[in-house]
């Protein structure tokens, strides 16, 4: 199911973020970073709702972490 407040199912995100290469090289934070740069360019090209949608993904697996979910 596709949740508005992340563009995507959150669960499957995560799942497929712990598989990812950048995830098993160098971590959560560098992953966070990365979806942060998106919103970045995101937000130049005019896309506000796709950069909210980036930062909401961040800050699920920012929580995700600190909670030691991942």
């Amino acid at each position: 199911m596709v949740d508005q407040m992340y563009g995507c199912d959150i669960d499957e995100f995560v799942a497929s973020v712990v598989e990812s290469f950048t995830y098993q090289v160098s971590g959560v934070n560098m992953v966070v970073a990365g979806l942060m740069s998106d919103a970045q360019e995101q937000m130049a090209f005019g896309d506000i709702e796709g950069a909210r949608q980036s930062l909401n993904r961040a800050k699920a697996l920012l929580f995700r972490a600190m909670e030691s979910k991942l």
